[in-house]
């Protein structure tokens, strides 16, 4: 007797844009193995879920590209079923079923079990912490919490995201401890705002809370912050950081501008002087701290005069990390209210500016490193070289080390202490000590 064959679907999980977005393909993808469905990441399936980010004009473009390109797949049957997910679909959900009506179904970033069920699958409560990882082993995000109560002028993230709203620290221990029982050894701890984790649920900053009680997980050995807001920053962080060695000697602050106008239009709640001030008591409470910012140029009314107060200060600061983006003109944010009025070239100029600044005192920082040694974890093998990283160092955004492969056998996932020989603008080069 013949029997009718089940079609298999493979569920194919395509991740755009940043690491918030990453965590959320990885809790779906659990769901999903949990439901024993077949899951790949940026592989070939023939039922495809995008992950779309909708926080500036290029992630825009690069995430309705991304869902035209499926959808001419499906037209022209190569995949079976085109889902759209994240928050582009959150903040133009409407727009996009009018302008793009073959992809099957739109979710937002809220609507998880939804689209579980599109898939034929049942959203599990039970599953805290479980996620199919998809960075190298080593390491793996955390995101502590969702959505931002911030009111900076430039940013759609509350749209999309929704309040903020903190994970319990016992949900995070146990997720910690499920990752480094599958061998992570850092966690990158991420949110839209780090500086406002346990506000909502214990009445305090409990960022220094949740650190302690990461501390404790067997097998993790690097901790490292991600996204603080300057304003209201909890200073008994800065004990945890100097008094654990787990927590990494790191911390990502965006700034965004520096000029004090500029800052009250953004809606930063700040000034020079108190982000200057903020920033020398990190220095001297851990003098080895490398601080990574990010700064806006071309924003609304941003003078030659703002733009260079916001490069002499750069080049006072030193920042050890830092990177630079032109001003994204977002509808339905408090500064889409104001006139546009910097020209796209000048835009590029002052980033390209800011960086060629930052590349020299990067260079500088890095030279005093030749004949250091440092503790590096090793990500990966690429070309002829072993690519680790120092604790002062984010995967994909910061600086790395090189070790000559030709010469030298090294492990992924593995610490090795490695002798600084060689350093460039943004790469040090090294071997084992």
């Amino acid at each position: 007797m013949r029997t009718k064959t089940q079609k298999q679907n493979k569920i194919n999980v395509v991740t755009l844009g940043c690491s918030k977005n990453v965590y959320d393909s990885e809790v779906l993808m659990g769901q999903l193995c949990a439901n024993d469905k077949e899951v790949v990441h940026e592989e070939e399936g023939n039922v495809v879920v995008i992950n779309t980010c909708g926080f500036i004009a290029n992630a825009k473009e690069e995430s309705v590209n991304t869902i035209l390109e499926y959808v001419q797949k499906k037209e022209a049957g190569q995949v079976d079923k085109v889902f759209v997910t994240g928050c582009l679909s959150e903040r133009y959900k409407p727009d996009l079923q009018k302008e793009i009506p073959n992809v099957d179904e739109y979710f937002g970033t809220s609507e998880l079990p939804n689209l579980l069920k599109a898939l034929g699958a049942d959203y599990k409560h039970e599953l805290i912490g479980e996620r199919l990882t998809t960075t190298p082993k080593n390491y793996a995000y955390l995101k502590i919490a969702e959505g931002c109560d911030r009111p900076c002028s430039f940013c759609a993230i509350p749209i999309m995201r929704g309040k903020h709203r903190s994970t319990p620290i016992e949900d995070l221990v146990t997720e910690a401890e499920k990752l480094a029982a599958k061998g992570v050894k850092e966690l990158i701890l991420i949110a839209q705002d780090l500086t406002y984790y346990g506000l909502d649920l214990y009445k305090k900053r409990n960022l220094a809370e949740l650190l302690q009680a990461l501390v404790k997980v067997e097998g993790i050995e690097w901790i490292r912050l991600h996204y603080a807001f300057p304003t209201g920053f909890p200073l008994d962080v800065l004990d945890v950081m100097k008094e654990e060695p787990k927590v990494c000697n790191y911390l990502d602050i965006p700034l965004q501008h520096i000029s004090d106008a500029i800052l009250k239009s953004m809606r930063r709640g700040t000034t020079q002087a108190k982000t200057t001030k903020l920033l020398k008591e990190f220095r001297a409470a851990v003098p080895e701290m490398t601080i990574r910012t990010t700064l806006i140029v071309g924003y609304p009314g941003e003078t030659e005069e703002d733009f260079q107060t916001l490069k002499n200060w750069v080049a006072d600061m030193r920042f050890e990390r830092l990177g630079c983006f032109t001003y994204s003109h977002e509808e339905n944010t408090h500064a889409y209210t104001l006139e546009d009025n910097v020209p796209e070239d000048v835009k590029q100029e002052r980033a390209n500016e800011i960086m060629e600044l930052q590349s020299q005192i990067s260079w500088e920082l890095n030279q005093q490193k030749i004949g250091q040694t440092f503790r590096c974890i090793i990500d990966r093998k690429e070309g002829n070289y072993f690519v680790g990283r120092t604790e002062f160092d984010s995967p994909d955004v910061d600086n790395e080390v090189l070790i000559d492969a030709a010469k030298f056998y090294l492990k992924q996932g593995e610490f090795v202490n490695i002798k600084i020989t060689e350093a460039a603008d943004f790469d040090l080069y090294g071997e084992p000590a």
